[in-house]
Protein backbone atom coordinates (compact mmCIF):
# COMPACT_ATOMS: atom_id res chain seq x y z
CA UNK A 1 0.00 0.00 0.00
CA UNK A 2 1.34 3.44 -1.01
CA UNK A 3 2.18 5.59 2.13
CA UNK A 4 -0.59 8.19 2.63
CA UNK A 5 1.67 11.03 3.62
CA UNK A 6 4.84 10.52 2.38
CA UNK A 7 5.08 13.01 -0.81
CA UNK A 8 7.79 10.79 -2.05
CA UNK A 9 4.80 8.80 -3.71
CA UNK A 10 2.86 11.26 -5.10
CA UNK A 11 4.07 10.68 -8.98
CA UNK A 12 2.88 7.19 -8.02
CA UNK A 13 -0.36 8.14 -6.57
CA UNK A 14 -0.56 10.20 -9.77
CA UNK A 15 0.04 7.89 -11.83
CA UNK A 16 -2.09 5.45 -11.12
CA UNK A 17 -5.17 7.94 -10.69
CA UNK A 18 -4.64 8.82 -14.47
CA UNK A 19 -4.63 5.33 -15.52
CA UNK A 20 -7.56 4.31 -13.25
CA UNK A 21 -9.60 7.22 -14.39
CA UNK A 22 -9.02 6.51 -17.86
CA UNK A 23 -10.24 2.76 -16.91
CA UNK A 24 -13.11 4.38 -14.84
CA UNK A 25 -14.57 5.97 -18.80
CA UNK A 26 -13.98 2.87 -20.78
CA UNK A 27 -16.25 0.94 -17.55
CA UNK A 28 -18.88 3.95 -18.18
CA UNK A 29 -18.72 3.84 -22.15
CA UNK A 30 -19.59 -0.22 -21.48
CA UNK A 31 -22.10 0.71 -19.39
CA UNK A 32 -21.50 -0.06 -15.90
CA UNK A 33 -21.75 2.74 -13.26
CA UNK A 34 -17.79 3.22 -12.18
CA UNK A 35 -16.11 5.33 -10.06
CA UNK A 36 -12.58 6.31 -8.68
CA UNK A 37 -12.06 6.36 -4.75
CA UNK A 38 -8.40 7.54 -4.31
CA UNK A 39 -8.73 5.76 -0.31
CA UNK A 40 -10.17 2.85 0.73
CA UNK A 41 -12.76 5.28 3.24
CA UNK A 42 -14.12 6.88 0.37
CA UNK A 43 -14.01 3.25 -1.72
CA UNK A 44 -15.98 1.92 1.41
CA UNK A 45 -18.61 5.17 1.16
CA UNK A 46 -19.20 4.71 -2.23
CA UNK A 47 -20.09 1.06 -2.01
CA UNK A 48 -22.14 1.58 0.90
CA UNK A 49 -24.04 4.12 -0.52
CA UNK A 50 -24.89 2.00 -3.89
CA UNK A 51 -26.19 -0.97 -1.80
CA UNK A 52 -29.97 -0.51 -0.22
CA UNK A 53 -30.62 -0.43 3.45
CA UNK A 54 -32.30 -3.39 3.57
CA UNK A 55 -31.40 -5.43 0.71
CA UNK A 56 -30.11 -8.87 1.09
CA UNK A 57 -26.26 -8.93 -0.14
CA UNK A 58 -24.23 -12.17 -1.09
CA UNK A 59 -20.57 -11.88 -0.97
CA UNK A 60 -17.90 -13.67 -3.07
CA UNK A 61 -14.83 -14.95 -2.20
CA UNK A 62 -12.81 -11.96 -1.87
CA UNK A 63 -9.84 -10.61 0.38
CA UNK A 64 -10.05 -6.60 -0.79
CA UNK A 65 -13.79 -6.41 0.14
CA UNK A 66 -12.61 -8.13 3.73
CA UNK A 67 -9.95 -5.58 3.51
CA UNK A 68 -12.37 -2.70 3.17
CA UNK A 69 -14.30 -4.32 6.23
CA UNK A 70 -17.50 -3.71 4.21
CA UNK A 71 -18.62 -7.79 5.30
CA UNK A 72 -19.12 -5.84 8.85
CA UNK A 73 -20.36 -2.31 7.93
CA UNK A 74 -23.46 -3.70 6.22
CA UNK A 75 -23.79 -6.24 8.93
CA UNK A 76 -24.16 -3.60 11.59
CA UNK A 77 -26.18 -1.91 9.38
CA UNK A 78 -29.00 -4.08 9.47
CA UNK A 79 -28.26 -5.46 5.54
CA UNK A 80 -29.28 -9.40 5.70
CA UNK A 81 -25.41 -10.93 4.54
CA UNK A 82 -24.77 -14.30 2.77
CA UNK A 83 -21.32 -14.74 3.69
CA UNK A 84 -19.61 -18.90 3.28
CA UNK A 85 -16.23 -16.86 4.64
CA UNK A 86 -17.74 -16.81 8.09
CA UNK A 87 -16.05 -18.33 10.06
CA UNK A 88 -18.67 -19.09 12.40
CA UNK A 89 -20.82 -20.83 9.66
CA UNK A 90 -20.67 -24.88 9.46
CA UNK A 91 -20.11 -26.37 6.40
CA UNK A 92 -23.78 -26.62 5.71
CA UNK A 93 -24.68 -23.22 6.02
CA UNK A 94 -21.72 -21.88 4.10
CA UNK A 95 -23.16 -24.05 1.40
CA UNK A 96 -26.37 -22.59 2.09
CA UNK A 97 -25.00 -19.08 2.32
CA UNK A 98 -23.78 -20.10 -1.54
CA UNK A 99 -26.92 -20.87 -2.77
CA UNK A 100 -28.89 -17.62 -1.70
CA UNK A 101 -25.51 -15.46 -2.67
CA UNK A 102 -27.49 -16.01 -6.40
CA UNK A 103 -31.05 -15.22 -4.67
CA UNK A 104 -29.42 -11.89 -2.92
CA UNK A 105 -30.80 -8.28 -4.28
CA UNK A 106 -27.00 -7.73 -3.96
CA UNK A 107 -23.45 -9.08 -5.31
CA UNK A 108 -20.53 -7.76 -3.85
CA UNK A 109 -17.16 -9.19 -4.64
CA UNK A 110 -14.05 -8.39 -6.17
CA UNK A 111 -12.62 -8.63 -9.08
CA UNK A 112 -9.18 -11.09 -10.61
CA UNK A 113 -8.42 -8.84 -13.32
CA UNK A 114 -9.74 -5.39 -14.72
CA UNK A 115 -8.81 -4.10 -18.32
CA UNK A 116 -8.20 -0.61 -19.52
CA UNK A 117 -10.89 -1.42 -22.09
CA UNK A 118 -13.28 -1.73 -19.60
CA UNK A 119 -13.26 -5.79 -19.28
CA UNK A 120 -13.79 -7.63 -15.89
CA UNK A 121 -11.93 -10.74 -16.02
CA UNK A 122 -11.88 -13.72 -13.44
CA UNK A 123 -11.61 -17.30 -12.86
CA UNK A 124 -13.64 -19.79 -10.33
CA UNK A 125 -13.41 -23.37 -9.44
CA UNK A 126 -16.82 -23.46 -8.67
CA UNK A 127 -18.99 -20.66 -10.07
CA UNK A 128 -20.63 -19.25 -7.47
CA UNK A 129 -18.56 -15.90 -7.30
CA UNK A 130 -18.91 -15.41 -11.53
CA UNK A 131 -22.11 -16.73 -11.65
CA UNK A 132 -23.74 -14.04 -9.17
CA UNK A 133 -21.64 -11.20 -10.70
CA UNK A 134 -23.54 -12.15 -14.25
CA UNK A 135 -26.91 -13.13 -13.35
CA UNK A 136 -29.68 -13.77 -10.49
CA UNK A 137 -28.83 -10.08 -8.01
CA UNK A 138 -30.06 -7.45 -10.06
CA UNK A 139 -27.38 -5.18 -8.30
CA UNK A 140 -23.62 -6.22 -8.90
CA UNK A 141 -20.79 -4.35 -7.08
CA UNK A 142 -17.35 -4.67 -7.68
CA UNK A 143 -14.67 -3.05 -5.71
CA UNK A 144 -10.95 -3.71 -6.98
CA UNK A 145 -7.28 -1.85 -6.06
CA UNK A 146 -5.66 -0.30 -8.21
CA UNK A 147 -3.48 -3.43 -8.37
CA UNK A 148 -6.14 -5.37 -10.57
CA UNK A 149 -5.39 -2.64 -13.42
CA UNK A 150 -4.25 -4.70 -17.02
CA UNK A 151 -3.91 -3.42 -20.65
CA UNK A 152 -6.21 -6.52 -22.11
CA UNK A 153 -7.33 -9.88 -21.88
CA UNK A 154 -3.90 -11.30 -22.47
CA UNK A 155 -2.11 -9.57 -19.57
CA UNK A 156 -5.56 -10.52 -17.79
CA UNK A 157 -5.50 -13.94 -17.85
CA UNK A 158 -1.64 -14.25 -17.32
CA UNK A 159 -2.47 -11.98 -14.28
CA UNK A 160 -4.43 -14.64 -12.85
CA UNK A 161 -2.62 -17.85 -13.90
CA UNK A 162 0.81 -16.10 -12.90
CA UNK A 163 -0.73 -14.38 -9.51
CA UNK A 164 -3.87 -14.45 -8.55
CA UNK A 165 -4.44 -18.31 -8.58
CA UNK A 166 -0.96 -19.35 -7.00
CA UNK A 167 -1.51 -16.77 -4.05
CA UNK A 168 -5.27 -17.57 -3.22
CA UNK A 169 -4.45 -21.14 -3.73
CA UNK A 170 -1.48 -20.83 -1.18
CA UNK A 171 -4.04 -18.66 0.81
CA UNK A 172 -6.18 -21.80 1.02
CA UNK A 173 -3.27 -24.27 1.35
CA UNK A 174 -4.31 -26.17 -1.82
CA UNK A 175 -2.45 -28.27 -4.35
CA UNK A 176 -1.56 -27.21 -7.39
CA UNK A 177 1.28 -26.85 -9.88
CA UNK A 178 1.42 -23.23 -9.82
CA UNK A 179 1.75 -22.66 -6.28
CA UNK A 180 5.37 -24.38 -6.95
CA UNK A 181 6.29 -22.41 -9.52
CA UNK A 182 4.91 -25.31 -12.15
CA UNK A 183 3.24 -24.79 -15.44
CA UNK A 184 -0.67 -24.34 -15.26
CA UNK A 185 -1.22 -26.67 -17.84
CA UNK A 186 -0.35 -29.34 -15.59
CA UNK A 187 -2.82 -28.81 -13.11
CA UNK A 188 -4.85 -32.42 -13.00
CA UNK A 189 -7.73 -32.32 -12.24
CA UNK A 190 -8.13 -28.21 -13.10
CA UNK A 191 -8.28 -26.37 -9.68
CA UNK A 192 -8.80 -23.28 -12.73
CA UNK A 193 -12.38 -24.33 -14.12
CA UNK A 194 -14.52 -21.73 -15.02
CA UNK A 195 -13.04 -18.28 -16.37
CA UNK A 196 -16.06 -15.31 -17.62
CA UNK A 197 -14.96 -11.88 -19.40
CA UNK A 198 -17.71 -9.05 -18.73
CA UNK A 199 -17.37 -6.77 -21.39
CA UNK A 200 -20.52 -4.63 -21.04
CA UNK A 201 -23.40 -4.56 -18.07
CA UNK A 202 -25.34 -7.59 -18.10
CA UNK A 203 -28.51 -7.24 -19.78
CA UNK A 204 -30.42 -9.33 -16.52
CA UNK A 205 -28.64 -6.70 -13.70
CA UNK A 206 -30.57 -3.14 -13.08
CA UNK A 207 -27.56 -1.99 -11.94
CA UNK A 208 -23.67 -2.76 -11.98
CA UNK A 209 -21.30 -0.88 -9.98
CA UNK A 210 -17.19 -0.85 -10.25
CA UNK A 211 -15.51 1.08 -7.99
CA UNK A 212 -11.43 1.05 -8.23
CA UNK A 213 -9.19 1.86 -5.14
CA UNK A 214 -6.01 4.02 -5.42
CA UNK A 215 -4.41 1.94 -3.38
CA UNK A 216 -3.35 -2.31 -2.99
CA UNK A 217 -5.92 -4.08 -2.20
CA UNK A 218 -6.55 -8.17 -2.78
CA UNK A 219 -5.09 -10.61 -4.81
Amino acid sequence: MIAPDNPMYEPERWFNEKVAEKCVGALKRNGFAAYYAKTRDEARKIVLDAIPAGASVGIGGSVTVRDLGIHQALKERGNPVYDHWDASLSPAEKAVARDNQVKADVFLSSTNALTMDGALVNTDGSGNRVASMIFGPKISVVVCGYNKMVPDLRAAVQRIRRFAAPVNYRRLNASAPCVEGGDCKACEPKSCRITTIIEAKPAAKAEFVVVIVGEKLGY
